[in-house]
């Protein structure tokens, strides 16, 4: 049967927060070590990464050690923004083949080429992943074709705005680029939750004609007669918030007679050209995929979470939400670790806040922005 166990210290001094969030985790696994266990660290704890991670190594002997930096890390129902902090999430699990993944992009003669793909390619991929150096859109476009059966699950790290600021945990390896994680096969069960904080309005639309990234027509009309349409059936808060900034879904399934949420990958739309009637969003769209436009404020980004959780069921969860939602969102602290702790828990979660989150939709997986993602583990 597996365990789980979590710690957060508020400690400034990496040393003592090392050493309280080890307390909690053996106060809740007892003697035996973990067979997994991650870390998340806020920025202030950076220049010690090496010696935190050598320090849990030292405690707590995890087979797989794996985590990184963030803006911000979470506890339990709690999100420590702006402050130090240091989150740990520990498990035993019984059975479950746990393979450890470094991911970096290489100069070859032929271009860019990315190594260190897993072994093992069915299961889930917890991952964790430097925004600069690693292209993550290329690397989930290639899991979803050659390796279908792999659900992946993480964030981009947000620890710092450029290059070489953030840091990577694998085992005893410190890394400020690349990607990290660790695939999880058989033995433990693992449901995702993508909850991208959105709600439709108006009516779906086939796209009927389109370029790349630009819709051209919906349903035989430009994109922006549809858009004005739906903007002129809209009451005034869908308006406002359609102005402060447009989101449009994609259908992921289309064998679906009927959408609801869950059905949709979020996309921001980007742009717009009056002459052709046009718009521009944040990814690819063909022809004959299934399009809805989409709100998004604190009221929507609360429901989604809530109503996605609300037939769930879980021992322990690990969370990766946008350092865009928080107080920045929602203007009160602990939201979505609130949310998650008051319908799952109380139950061992820990997590950070992320440049992106990774999660899959349908049976694809994808980088999202603004969205909580949560892995659901159960015994």
């Amino acid at each position: 049967m597996s365990v789980f166990a979590q710690g957060l210290s508020e400690h400034p001094i990496p040393s003592q927060a090392v050493g309280e969030a080890v307390g909690q985790v053996l106060d809740g696994l007892g003697d035996e070590r973990p067979d997994l266990v991650m870390l998340f660290a806020s920025p202030h704890h950076i220049g010690a990464m090496e010696d935190v991670a050598s320090s849990i190594r030292g405690l707590l002997d995890p087979t797989v050690l794996l985590g990184g930096a963030a803006g911000a890390v979470i506890g339990g129902g709690r999100e420590v923004e702006d402050s130090p902090a240091l989150s740990l999430f520990a498990a035993r699990l019984p059975a479950t083949l746990l393979t450890p993944v470094r991911l970096e992009v290489v100069p070859t003669p032929d271009g860019p080429s990315l190594v260190g793909w897993p072994d093992h390619p069915d299961g889930t991929m917890l991952l964790l992943a430097d925004p600069f150096t690693f292209p993550a859109d290329a690397f989930l476009d290639r899991v979803n074709e050659d390796l279908p059966k792999l659900q992946i699950i993480g964030g981009l790290a947000s620890a710092a705005m450029q290059a070489g600021g953030n840091r990577l945990v694998l085992d005893d390896q410190i890394t400020d680029s690349g990607a990290v994680g660790v695939v999880l096969s058989g033995g433990v069960e693992i449901r995702t939750v993508v909850s991208q904080g959105c709600r439709p309005v108006g009516k779906p639309y086939v796209v009927t004609r389109s370029d790349r990234n630009f819709i051209l027509e919906l349903g035989g009309k430009t994109a922006l007669q549809r858009l004005q349409e739906t903007a002129t059936a809209a009451n005034d808060e869908e308006r406002e918030l359609m102005r402060r900034g447009l989101q449009i879904g994609c259908v992921v399934d289309e064998t679906r007679l009927e959408f609801s949420r869950g059905d949709f990958l979020v996309r921001g739309v980007v742009g717009a050209d009056q002459r052709s009637g046009a718009i521009a969003v944040g990814d690819n769209v063909p022809v004959g995929r299934t399009v809805q436009f989409q709100v998004r404020d604190a009221g929507s980004a609360d429901e989604d979470l809530r109503d996605l959780l609300t037939s769930a069921e879980a021992d322990a969860a690990i969370l990766f939400t946008c350092n865009g939602r928080g107080q920045r969102l929602f203007g009160e602290a602990d939201h979505d670790a609130g949310v998650v702790d008051q319908l799952l828990g109380p139950l061992p979660l820990a997590g950070c806040f992320c440049a992106g989150e990774l999660g899959p939709v349908g049976t694809r997986n994808f980088l999202h922005g603004f969205t909580a993602s949560l892995a659901l583990f159960t015994s």
